[in-house]
């Protein structure tokens, strides 16, 4: 299964943290929740910069990570997601910093979280935000999600089931994300977001709908169920990324 094989590659890059990590030297943090409470009527996107995926595999190429976060910002998203992945997906952790320098959108870090000091070093690296997936942690869930806090990161957390859906009720998490992915087939079923949002909206947080927004429709499709889209391949993959983009935020 392609998770085993990334979470046994993140093992392999965790042994060679630090054991600490030196404060970020960037600005006070912005609130991604904050940011998709204040969507003024539109969409609330959170536009994904990423290279590669393991069911796509190369998205784009040469990635300017600044010059892409200006485009973004320009395309009117409501956030940055930052994949930090290095070899599934093509990232690095030092773009967080790129794209942190280019604009004062919130950022979150998109990784396999399996460790303490991953989550010393996102604040580091200047983080606003880190995904925490309850199919990687299981029941170090709600550790996590306290740690995160802690450190002064908003945790989203990531859910696919109705079981795990419970298990991020029970965590101080106020960002649940749905992704309509299943990561043991790679498949993808949009329904899995309108199938189980309502456990999360009667619980007063907030749903982060993940994963296969290909088109407009496909967000009209979904927008009553979200409060906002997480969006990465389709933009990415565009040869105009900021039109693509616009398009999902004014759906």
């Amino acid at each position: 299964m392609i998770l085993d094989e990334i979470v046994l590659r993140t093992r392999k890059r965790v042994a060679c943290l630090p054991a600490t990590f030196p404060e970020s030297p960037l600005r006070q943090r912005v609130s991604l929740a904050g940011a998709i409470r204040s969507r003024n009527g539109k969409n609330a996107v959170i536009a994904e910069i990423k290279c590669a995926s393991p069911s796509g595999g190369v998205i784009r190429r040469n990635v300017d990570m600044a010059m892409m976060a200006g485009v973004l910002k320009e395309g009117g998203c409501t956030a940055l997601s930052v994949l930090t992945e290095p070899y599934f997906f093509g990232g690095t952790g030092q773009d967080i910093a790129r794209v942190k320098s280019a604009v004062s959108l919130p950022v979150l870090r998109k990784d396999f979280i399996i460790d303490e000091r991953q989550i010393a070093e996102s604040r580091a690296l200047g983080a606003d935000a880190v995904l925490l997936i309850v199919a990687v942690l299981g029941g170090r869930l709600s550790e996590f999600v306290s740690l995160a806090r802690e450190y002064g990161l908003e945790p989203l957390v990531e859910t696919h089931t109705g079981d795990e859906i419970t298990a991020a009720l029970a965590t101080e998490a106020e960002l649940i994300g749905i992704n309509n992915r299943n990561l043991a087939t790679m498949s993808i079923d949009r329904s899995t977001t309108r199938l189980l949002s309502g456990q999360v909206r009667d619980d007063g947080r907030l749903v982060v709908c993940e994963s296969g927004m290909r088109s407009a429709d496909d967000v009209r499709e979904l927008k009553s169920y979200c409060d906002a889209f997480l969006i990465g391949s389709s933009i990415m993959a565009s040869a105009y990324p900021r039109k693509k983009l616009e398009e999902f935020v004014c759906a």
